[in-house]
């Protein structure tokens, strides 16, 4: 678990109180919602029940651009802990909650701040570009946040001399050296959802599904990279799939963002990558840690709550702030 979410211990129970199964869980929760002034916000890769209830849906820039601007007393991060801690960088007078504080990220984990901190050191002219998916403590160590969405934008907006570290994730780091043309120096860390994907299921599909159109996110390694018609972030996937006059899709990514391309596109059929491994699709275990159950106690309770050290929050906001100026900037 993350050091510096702060919380009762008791309050972590919370989240496991048995819910009355004759409740209406989407009415309580809504009624909820009102009653405390609170806004929930849902990555991509929630289960569609709570893509379903939540009031803003998105990737990681859509998700960090809301945290900063709602007016919500009460922010609850259906998503992982280092999403729920940017909301609360962002927005620190706010009380943030988040359904279940085992909701991790093999990423973030893979990139710890003081090891990262030792590594920054070797590189002492290195303007420091981390992704979004890490902790708050990483986040205070950097220059400027980015996401997938953005981070080739981000990167090219920076002088040609600039020396550049660039960090946890090495498959979107090379990506985004390949798209650039810039040598970054890459920490080497990565999702296990986006590296256990088969080339030889992903073949077969394709040859069963030839008419179909690959798509990939930049966390994928470059070999499943390397085969895609499109490369994005999850809602550049999303609005490539309504765009697209393809009437059927691969989609290498956690198989969350189906349920979002389904709805917008309800004629068209959507296929989720295969994993190497005997299941069908890639899930996240962590993103399906939060339940709607869990949802409920958690407004219910207003437990658990995400806290952070005032001085994390200040050298944190930076970074972040700089890449939502720059993102603006550029129109993204």
């Amino acid at each position: 678990m993350n050091t510096t979410i702060e919380t009762d211990l008791e309050a972590k129970g919370f989240i496991d109180i048995p819910v009355d199964p004759t409740l209406d869980l989407v009415d309580e929760i809504k009624r909820l919602k009102k009653e405390k002034n609170a806004v929930i916000l849902a990555h991509y890769y929630q289960e569609s029940e709570i893509q379903d209830i939540a009031d803003y849906i998105g990737d990681s820039l859509g998700l960090s651009q809301q945290a900063a601007k709602t007016d919500a007393d009460v922010i609850v991060f259906a998503g992982v802990h280092f999403m729920a801690e940017t909301a609360k960088i962002l927005s620190p007078s706010k009380k943030v909650l988040l359904p279940d504080l085992k909701a991790g990220c093999s990423l973030s984990d893979s990139c710890p701040p003081h090891l990262f901190a030792k590594f920054k050191e070797k590189y002492p002219d290195h303007l420091v570009i981390t992704y979004v998916n890490c902790t708050a403590e990483l986040k205070a160590l950097s220059d400027i946040v980015c996401t997938s969405s953005n981070a080739v934008q981000i990167v090219e907006s920076l002088p040609l001399d600039q020396k550049i570290i660039f960090g946890p994730d090495r498959n979107l780091g090379a990506y985004v050296q390949k798209k650039t043309g810039r040598d970054l120096v890459l920490w080497n860390g990565a999702c296990m959802v986006h590296e256990i994907f088969s080339q030889e299921r992903i073949e077969q599909l394709r040859l069963e599904y030839p008419e179909a159109k690959f798509i990939a996110h930049p966390e994928c390694e470059d070999h499943i990279l390397a085969q895609a018609d499109y490369i994005g972030s999850t809602s550049g996937m999303l609005k490539y799939t309504i765009e697209n006059e393809a009437n059927s899709f691969i989609v290498a990514t956690e198989s969350g963002i189906l349920h979002q391309m389904q709805k917008s596109s309800p004629t068209k059929t959507f296929i989720p990558a295969p994993p190497n491994n005997l299941c069908a699709c890639n899930d996240c275990p962590h993103m399906k840690l939060n339940t709607l159950e869990k949802l409920y106690n958690c407004l219910l309770f207003e437990q658990p709550e995400i806290n952070l050290p005032a001085d994390i929050i200040q050298r944190a906001q930076k970074p972040i702030e700089r890449m939502l100026d720059i993102s603006a900037k550029l129109g993204l």
